[in-house]
């Protein structure tokens, strides 16, 4: 007959990562996490400045979720984050043990002194995470996986963490980098209420003093809680469990970075989501695998435009601008709203993005339109008369014509083609080269903002006023 393996080769559904390796600036952090009677650790074992250590009483058998480092623009303010489980000795019967953290140190960090901290950090601290409906009994407790997307040089951006409750349920819970950073600026130490002297113990700083390095040695957690983006977990329309999460950052072709998701499920599919501040919308997903089995992990090549994605029996590799699957007409193309695509005019196929493609763009001016009843005109100016001059909206091979007044080139509100929200931009073709002149985003409001283009002006005095605007 055939084989059977034995119980102890099959793997939980989540194996957590042992140790996690980051380099930093020719330093190596390594957080361990606790296995068998090891305690867990986060630890710089490598590099040329001073090898430091967590002391012990910080972490209480941690799983380790991931880790980033949180740039920030001066280099000594440059922190790293981890993320990680830890056991809640202090539950009651009916809690969950677990309690999902952040933790942060400073690279800049050397130590305590001889009598102090001597070989530990002295900017460590950590937060309790919350993922779930508000203050419900509903958290998801279990840190499984953490994803960190940060601007260069600025401390901002989002962490995506992927959380488990009792009964293994998974979600997905956003977090704004800068809503951590000032709680760890900002929040009062837990269980501690002296003062102190000076700054607050576990600021980012070279040198602590003493009385300091006492208070953050037996008060490392901050009492502010970090809570989600929109307070809960991202609404994924689906019901299949959630076991690796990637993420990357898209430049599309109207000039905005959006947030797409890779969701591995434990039915082999993979899921790939647009995450924008109003909602979530998934844009397509894949079934990937001959066999049914858990996706385990996940990795993006964000240089060669591919995702990876491997089982326990076998890897895949899908293109992040997977184009050509959404139909043959602009409106599909634009429809998906796959931020890695676009309508290509002249081949009138859908295509990914080509590098460096919005550098030949101009970025549009934002233009808030208030109520229904406005008249908008978007004025263009005309450089050459040799040139023809045509309005297109959201990259689409949509037409509108020119009204032209003097030296502009103006589009207005025709019988069939109201001006909805949108980017228009102004194209000029001449001896078939085409570049683009100006564009414009048109945005709804109810609040009236006073960029917003009232017909009541009538043509000529808009115009008049344009030019100036326009230079």
């Amino acid at each position: 007959g055939g084989m059977i393996a034995p119980a102890s080769h099959i793997s939980p559904p989540f194996p957590s990562q042992k140790s996690i390796n980051l380099p930093a600036d020719g330093s190596l952090y390594s957080a361990m996490s606790s296995v068998g009677g090891h305690v867990g650790s986060i630890r710089r074992t490598f590099g040329s400045q001073k090898l430091l250590k967590t002391e012990n009483i910080w972490l209480l058998s941690p799983q380790f979720a991931g880790a980033s480092i949180i740039p920030a623009s001066e280099k000594y303010k440059e922190e790293i984050y981890f993320f990680f489980t830890e056991f809640n000795k202090t539950a009651r019967v009916d809690e969950e043990p677990y309690r999902a953290r952040i933790g942060r140190i400073c690279t800049v960090d050397e130590g305590g002194i001889k009598a102090l901290l001597a070989d530990s950090w002295t900017t460590f601290m950590k937060a309790r995470v919350m993922c779930g409906a508000g203050n419900t009994q509903q958290q998801y407790n279990n840190m499984k996986q953490a994803v960190v997307l940060t601007a260069q040089d600025k401390r901002a951006g989002v962490m995506y963490g992927l959380f488990s409750n009792a009964w293994g349920r998974t979600v997905v819970c956003a977090y704004s980098i800068e809503d951590i950073d000032r709680a760890f600026s900002n929040s009062k130490l837990k269980g501690y209420s002296s003062s102190f002297s000076g700054n607050r113990p576990g600021m980012v700083r070279k040198f602590n003093n003493i009385k300091n390095l006492g208070v953050i040695r037996y008060y490392p957690e901050i009492e502010d809680v970090i809570r989600p983006v929109g307070v809960n977990p991202l609404d994924l329309p689906t019901d299949d469990q959630i076991t690796h999460a990637v993420a990357d950052i898209v430049l599309a072709v109207n000039d905005e970075h959006y947030t797409v998701l890779y969701l591995g499920t434990d039915q082999g599919k993979v899921l790939k989501v647009l995450h924008t501040i109003q909602d979530v919308f998934i844009i397509s997903q894949y079934s990937l695998f001959h066999n049914e089995g858990p996706v385990l992990n996940m990795a993006i090549d964000s240089q060669k435009g591919h995702l990876y994605v491997g089982t326990a029996m076998e890897v895949q590799r899908l293109p992040l601008a997977d184009c050509r699957r959404y139909g043959h007409t602009c409106r599909e193309c634009i429809l998906s709203r796959d931020p890695y695509c676009g309508w290509d005019k002249a081949r009138r196929k859908c295509i990914a993005i080509p590098p460096g493609y919005n550098l030949r763009q101009t970025s549009p001016r934002e233009i808030v339109v208030k109520g229904r009843n406005t008249t908008v005109f978007l004025p263009c100016p005309v450089h050459s008369f040799h040139a023809t001059y045509r309005w297109e909206k959201d990259n689409c091979k949509m037409n509108y014509p020119c009204l032209f007044s003097g030296d502009f080139c103006v589009l207005g509100p025709v019988v069939n083609t109201p001006l909805k929200e949108g980017v228009f931009r102004c194209m000029a073709t001449e001896d078939g080269f085409k570049v683009e002149v100006v564009s414009f985003r048109l945005v709804n409001d109810g609040r009236l903002i006073s960029a917003s283009f009232a017909s009541t002006l009538g043509l000529s005095a808009l115009l008049a006023g344009v030019t100036l605007w326009l230079h």
